[in-house]
């Protein structure tokens, strides 16, 4: 069976075509700048990889393209569309609506439109791309994998706000989470590594990326996670604040005269890591200048690495114990000190750092010692493959 997975953003296509035989990436690629007259796609297969100037105005001209490109004499990965057996869409946000992988009908596109107030730049992207597929491969099986499914589990402690309960009853306000098919995939992986049933086990997973966030997982259900209504809260990200006072976000409104989409758009794509360290929004080049003289710099990897601890250890008082942190996404999975900043924190856990193992970049290792307490893995993500098994399932 071959598996197409999708991530639709406002103005992007990503796509992986997936053998589920031998779950290998038999095609992938990306498509840029969608609505515009430069738009690019970037198409990597039989170990070739082209990119490709094509003006696509909308997502069905971009996906029908995109699958032009499967069955290119030049670089082709199958001989007909009709060896793609089914698609796999990756949602943002399925709100309360949506706890679980499910195929496409009626009800779940409007379900997905319902939660476009929950992620007004995600959702609509991913309707259009559903609507496109319609349009593009009229009659072919699709699913949905919303990233909040999986924090559906949270015992409603753990998810409701001290906020007048008629506002999570009249507009769903309480925490949703996101990453949650990363959480998911790393979570499960541990488990065939060690080769215990993840029944057995409470874990911490760590998203680190341009939005990040950490789960705590016991038993192999998600039971609190640091994102909350929105992917905004948590830990500093590199734009995005993560948690505050609400005070404080009043208190800039009065001074600056800010209006409420001005201030939200401020916390969203000018605070976190850029906020303080006033650099360009590049993770990479604000850790390197905390290590020269930009103090500022400094001061912002610290926060990301102590708010990062500080989640590990709440989640271990949580689950009432922790056999191991799980480190993965773009930042997690490359950035050496990072990971070690992070692992120096958790010593109080009975953490210790292997830096000999540490020394390495996007490969799946323990990163700690056998004596250390509590075990810290890298493991490099992979939702589309998640995405993909999901659709497999629903479609057999």
């Amino acid at each position: 069976m071959k598996i197409l997975v999708l991530n639709c953003g406002s103005s992007s296509l990503k796509y992986q075509l997936i053998n589920m035989e031998t779950e290998e990436v038999i095609a992938s690629g990306k498509f840029e700048r969608i609505g515009e007259k430069e738009s690019f796609i970037t198409h990597k297969a039989c170990g070739k990889k082209v990119t490709i100037n094509h003006v696509a105005m909308n997502h069905t001209e971009a996906i029908d393209f995109t699958l032009k490109q499967l069955t290119n004499p030049e670089y082709k990965v199958i001989d007909d569309l009709n060896e793609i057996n089914a698609i796999g869409h990756r949602i943002v946000h399925g709100g309360e609506k949506i706890s679980k992988p499910v195929l496409v009908d009626d009800k779940t596109v409007q379900d997905i439109k319902d939660c476009i107030d929950l992620a007004p730049l995600h959702n609509p992207a991913a309707i259009m791309g559903i609507e496109a597929c319609k349009k593009v491969m009229p009659g072919k099986p699709m699913a949905v994998v919303c990233d909040t499914a999986f924090h559906q589990t949270m015992p409603i402690e753990n998810y409701i706000y001290p906020v007048p309960y008629e506002f999570y009853e009249k507009y769903g306000v309480r925490k949703y989470g996101a990453h949650g098919t990363s959480h998911m995939y790393v979570a499960n992986r541990l488990a065939e590594i060690l080769g215990k049933d993840i029944k057995n086990l409470k874990i911490v997973t760590c998203h680190l990326g341009q939005g990040s966030s950490i789960c705590a997982v016991d038993g192999g259900k998600s039971i609190d996670t640091s994102m909350g209504l929105t992917p905004l809260g948590g830990i500093p990200m590199v734009t995005r604040s993560g948690d505050l006072d609400p005070s404080v976000v009043t208190y800039i409104m009065k001074k600056e005269n800010l209006s409420s989409d001005e201030v939200e758009s401020l916390l969203n794509k000018k605070s976190g890591l850029q906020g303080i360290s006033g650099m360009a929004p590049d993770f990479r080049e604000i850790e390197l200048a905390s290590y020269g003289e930009n103090k500022r710099a400094e001061i912002a990897i610290k926060v990301f690495n102590y708010s990062i601890a500080g989640y590990v250890a709440k989640y271990a008082v949580a689950m009432g114990g922790l056999d191991a942190v799980v480190i993965t996404g773009g930042i997690g999975e490359n950035q050496i000190n990072i990971r070690k900043g992070i692992c120096e924190k958790l010593k109080v856990l009975g953490v210790e750092l292997d830096e000999e193992a540490n020394d390495m970049r996007g490969e799946e290792k323990m990163i700690t010692t056998k004596e250390s307490k509590v075990k810290v893995y890298v493991i490099p993500t992979n939702e589309e493959l998640m995405i993909a098994k999901a659709t497999e399932d629903l479609v057999k």
